[in-house]
């Protein structure tokens, strides 16, 4: 009975909804008129694949309807209002659906003019959720940049807050930028991979430090944010363990952050230093990837790469450096948030906390 009461009351409410469209789009020409009902069939036959479960469907059936507006605005002289009439038609039409909003509708005009229609639409765009996008049109202002994001997204499964990070980070200026000699080191597949998976300069802007925290310090505090700290080197990387112990000889050796690369099948040595890159880091990194070529590395994996991670670097130096080292070895710089520490004499001035007690008791 209950089902039966509603249903007159939904098709009244539709009904009214197709008598008042005339009159409110009545400015534009009967064009409106006939535009809003294909509109309708469009978002209808998107709903019967799977209620537009799948997302591909989704995002292009807003690039097709973005285009639309566009081409009409062009083609017809239809002004931004179209927008507020549009997102109010096609809410009544759908009440259930969340996506027709003016904003929205916005967005879809962004994205078609953003996205010309071809094969990277259809093989790439369309694979990425719809917030993606907007994330990509609010903060990507070049279409070669929201290519690099779109395929990394893709490739990695970023969430949207992941993307949003990666983008405010500047990832496409930082990736395969480290100075490496891998191309010399490596064979020809693996020294492109090994390339893309380094960066330069790494952002540890969920560390706070100050200016003359030790290296150790600076590792202690990467492994306690060791989650951050995979996202900033990237999918593929596994933590191994930090301060990892190589006995050679008589004498003990420690690698201050050891990972394994599944991609790449090999383990990846970074040493930090917290001063600018010297020669003589590049000699010391090359003996720890002997030492665990000798001692960890299984017959199956790959070479094992080294990557320092300095406070500054000469890009000439570190070539210099790296020409005649047999071994894999990157060089980048890493940044992180700087917390000023006060000047000695400026903490001799400061009261102590038991002359503040005591001016606390007197005021009592």
């Amino acid at each position: 009975m209950k089902a039966k009461a509603k249903a007159p009351r939904a098709r009244a409410t539709a009904k009214k909804t197709t008598m008042a469209t005339p009159a409110r789009g009545s400015a534009l020409g009967a064009g409106y008129a006939q535009f809003l009902a294909t509109v309708k069939d469009r978002v209808r036959a998107a709903q019967l694949k799977a209620a537009l479960a799948a997302n591909s469907e989704l995002v292009l059936l807003y690039w097709d309807l973005g285009s639309e507006i566009l081409r009409r605005e062009k083609d017809e002289g239809w002004g931004a209002k179209v927008v507020e009439l549009l997102a109010r038609d096609l809410k009544a039409e759908f009440p259930d659906m969340q996506g027709f909003s003016p904003r929205n509708l916005r967005y879809m005009k962004d994205f078609a003019a953003a996205w010309p229609a071809g094969q990277i639409l259809q093989q790439l765009v369309a694979k990425l959720p719809w917030g993606h996008h907007t994330v990509l049109l609010t903060k990507v202002e070049h279409q070669d940049q929201r290519l690099f994001y779109v395929r990394s997204a893709i490739e990695n499964g970023w969430s949207r807050s992941v993307l949003s990070l990666h983008i405010e980070r500047q990832l496409h200026r930082r990736k395969g930028a480290a100075t490496t000699n891998f191309k010399r080191t490596l064979p020809a597949p693996q020294s492109d991979l090994a390339e893309q998976a380094l960066k330069d300069p790494y952002v540890f802007d969920f560390l706070t430090l100050r200016a003359d925290a030790h290296e150790r310090e600076v590792e202690n505090a990467l492994v306690e944010h060791v989650r951050d700290f995979l996202l900033e080197l990237g999918v593929g990387f596994a933590f191994v363990g930090n301060q990892v112990r190589l006995d050679v000889g008589e004498q003990e050796f420690f690698v201050d952050l050891l990972f394994y690369h599944l991609r790449l099948s090999c383990f990846v040595v970074v040493e930090l230093k917290n001063t600018a890159f010297k020669p003589e880091y590049a000699g010391q990194l090359n003996f720890y990837l002997s030492a665990v070529d000798s001692q960890l590395k299984r017959p199956a994996d790959s070479p094992t790469i080294g990557l320092l991670l300095c406070k500054g670097r000469d890009r000439v130096v570190a070539e210099y450096a790296l020409r005649d080292i047999n071994k894999p070895i990157g060089v980048a710089q890493w940044q992180s948030q700087l917390v000023a520490s006060l000047p000695k004499e400026l903490q001799a001035s400061l009261p102590t906390i038991e002359q503040l007690e005591a001016e606390l008791v007197k005021e009592k």
